[in-house]
């Protein structure tokens, strides 16, 4: 028995020490991308039980593992993390895949869920160790997130300025399996964990109650202001001047929410190349690169130029509801837009041709339209 014993435990120490390294692999093996050409964000904001689940539904991500960045302490463990004096902070590690999802994009999912004006924790958990963070990887990250949060900050969504520290990643440390997929394996404690933490009735504050079934991202947001305090003024004349300046069925159409005839309008198959501005403002509206042939007899384009120049309501004039589109400053009925388009939208804004003035791409520079030619440079 005693040889035999003699035999065995060298071989138990030799799979223990294996073991630990193989755990020490294991911890930093995050550090680099597991997939070819993928890239990697290491990211805080709060409990990584939480920003992990927000990220994971971003597609484009292939992976996300809640771990520990920033500290002193090799590998440490949950304990000695939120004991707040290893210097660490509660992280999520993203790897992702660039050519369908950028960094700005994984950073803007970070920022619609959690509160990166707080540098004092993170909603009901308090301390360093849960305050917001982006850990650059390189130059480019750090340009990247610089710039985009400026944008944020000059937006005010907030109310408050920004608190996120941008830090230059060293080590990631991968939490206890436990911890992994925390929101999955136990849904009951974790549900409760986030409602009872008070992120999401903060996010509904901030970004509307809706932001989950309509979500807007902050790039959009972004663009939207710009858009609204840059460039030419709209303003929608007289209802006189109107009667004056318009047609008959331009005015019936953007002022009485009427409706012209299919294949008997202006622009229904206009392939021209320019833009489409509202016929009572000049809001630009719609881009001949988003045209396409629907077959309804309507002009038919997969998206609006910028969202900021139009405005979706629901319209009950027919049995069922439907979502009408009007200009943001003329407040002119421009069509309805229907979810039966192709990609990449999947939607059909279906216009009225009485609704619009079509602009040539060779004049949109004399017509004060030349921030727009970018349209056409593919």
């Amino acid at each position: 028995m005693k040889s035999k014993l003699s035999v065995v435990l060298p071989i138990v120490a030799m799979l223990l020490v294996a073991a630990s390294f193989i755990g020490r692999a294991d911890s930093e093996m995050k550090n680099s991308p597991s997939k070819a050409g993928a890239e990697i964000a290491t990211l805080a904001g709060g409990c990584f039980w939480c920003t992990e689940s927000d990220l994971e539904k971003l597609p484009g991500v292939i992976d996300v593992v809640s771990g520990y960045s920033g500290g002193e302490t090799e590998n440490p463990t949950y304990k000695q993390v939120s004991s707040g004096k290893s210097g660490h902070i509660e992280v999520i590690q993203v790897e992702f895949d660039p050519t369908i999802v950028s960094y700005e994009q994984v950073l803007d999912q970070l920022f619609r869920h959690i509160d990166p004006t707080d540098n004092q924790g993170s909603f009901v958990d308090r301390g360093a160790h849960y305050r917001p963070a982006v850990f650059y990887h390189n130059a480019e990250q750090k340009q990247i997130a610089t710039e985009f949060m400026a944008e944020i900050d000059q937006l005010g969504i907030f109310n408050k300025p920004l608190r996120t520290e941008l830090i230059e990643f060293e080590k990631f440390w991968p939490a206890e399996d436990y911890h992994q997929d925390y929101y999955k394996r136990n849904k009951v404690r974790y549900n409760y964990y986030r409602y009872s933490s008070g992120r999401d009735q903060y996010l509904d504050q901030i970004f509307g109650d809706d932001r989950e079934t309509n979500p807007a991202t902050l790039r959009q947001l972004i663009d939207e202001n710009k858009a609204l305090t840059q460039g030419k003024t709209f303003t929608k004349p007289s209802d006189a001047k109107l009667k004056r300046t318009l047609t008959e069925m331009q005015y019936y159409v953007t002022q009485e929410d009427g409706t012209e005839r299919p294949f008997n309008n202006e622009y229904w198959d206009n392939k021209e190349m320019g833009i489409y501005v509202d016929v009572v403002t000049g809001e630009p509206l719609f881009s001949s690169t988003d045209k396409y042939r629907s077959g309804t007899g309507w002009p038919s384009f997969t998206k609006p130029i910028n969202d900021a120049f139009v405005v979706i309501t629901t319209d009950y004039k027919l049995v069922y509801p439907r979502k009408e589109v009007r200009s943001r400053f003329g407040d002119s009925h421009l069509g309805h837009v229907f979810k039966d388009g192709p990609e990449p939208t999947g939607l059909r804004y279906c216009m009225n041709s009485a609704s619009m003035r079509f602009i040539p791409k060779e004049a949109l520079e004399k017509e004060g339209y030349g921030e727009y030619l970018y349209l056409f440079d593919s």
